[in-house]
């Protein structure tokens, strides 16, 4: 009877509609998170994603209150903070850093005048900051297959000039592997995933998504592929696990799979200690005396 209850609660939420949906477009938005995430955590390039998600604000705004599509106007935003990002590095001579913040700053500031400006300042903001992955159409879910298509396509692309830029950027120059276009692709992904990541979890949780699986699965694998088929699978297990705990505890969705994300990232580096310690004694004990 237990077991016949338990197995009620995890299936209940997915007989819906919406939620089959949901599921799909966060596993699909995993799968694209996983692959770019394991870059940008290997890069150290968590502060651009972040950036990139409040970059994208003004374009979510605009599109929200002239009834365009807002993923189109994330697109645009993203993609002109990207350029912006660039051009601050190549002609205002600013570290990158420095011209991320800027431009974040200037971003966010941008996007949170155009939504104080329209009718519905607390329904609007709260739908771009936060998404809903419960919202998610057919429609959607082609944009999504279409986005991960793309983004495997350009990891597979550039995949030797990011590792050797990984290693060392005087390695990338010298194999003549271009570490200028392969910061540009990396740059791209970073772009392509937190746009197609919006309607999920929202701008200000997407760096949730796109961070946390990727630090979990480097727990257990020092190899790039299986890291980021790793950080896949423990990104669309905290869409499932999130979006019970949405169900059942009637919290918002797209924060609740962001928040498992981040909790299953503490529980791996854990279990990551337990297992450590526990190799080292049972190697320690067979030792010879």
């Amino acid at each position: 009877m237990v077991t016949s209850n338990a197995v009620s609660a995890l299936v209940e939420p997915f007989t819906l509609g919406f939620v089959q949906r949901a599921m799909v477009g966060g596993a699909l938005v995993a799968v694209l998170c996983g692959v770019v995430g394991t870059w940008v955590v290997i890069r150290g390039m968590a502060f651009l994603g972040e950036a990139l998600a409040h970059g994208m604000l003004p374009g979510v705004a605009l599109a929200t209150v002239l009834g365009a599509p807002a993923l189109v106007g994330g697109a645009v935003s993203a993609v002109a903070m990207s350029i912006g990002i660039s051009a601050l590095q190549r002609r205002g001579k600013l570290s990158y850093d420095t011209s991320i913040g800027m431009l974040f700053v200037s971003m966010l500031a941008l996007g949170v005048i155009i939504i104080s400006h329209s009718g519905s300042f607390a329904t609007d903001a709260t739908s771009i900051l936060f998404g809903d992955i419960l919202a998610i159409t057919s429609v959607d879910l082609v944009l999504l297959t279409a986005a991960v298509v793309v983004g495997l396509a350009i990891a597979v692309a550039f995949h030797r000039p990011l590792v050797a830029l990984a290693l060392d950027p005087r390695i990338a120059a010298v194999l003549d592997l271009g570490p200028r276009s392969a910061r540009a692709g990396l740059v791209a992904l970073v772009t392509l995933a937190v746009v197609a990541s919006y309607q999920a979890v929202g701008s200000l949780l997407v760096v949730g998504l796109l961070l946390a699986p990727a630090v979990a699965a480097g727990q257990w694998t020092t190899r790039i592929p299986t890291r980021m088929v790793l950080a896949a699978i423990l990104g669309a297990l905290s869409v499932f696990v999130g979006l019970l705990v949405s169900w059942h505890a009637a919290t918002a969705a797209g924060a609740s799979v962001a928040a498992t994300a981040i909790v299953m990232s503490g529980l791996s580096w854990l279990l990551r200690i337990m297992f450590t310690a526990f190799t080292s004694r049972e190697q320690w004990s067979a030792a010879p005396a």
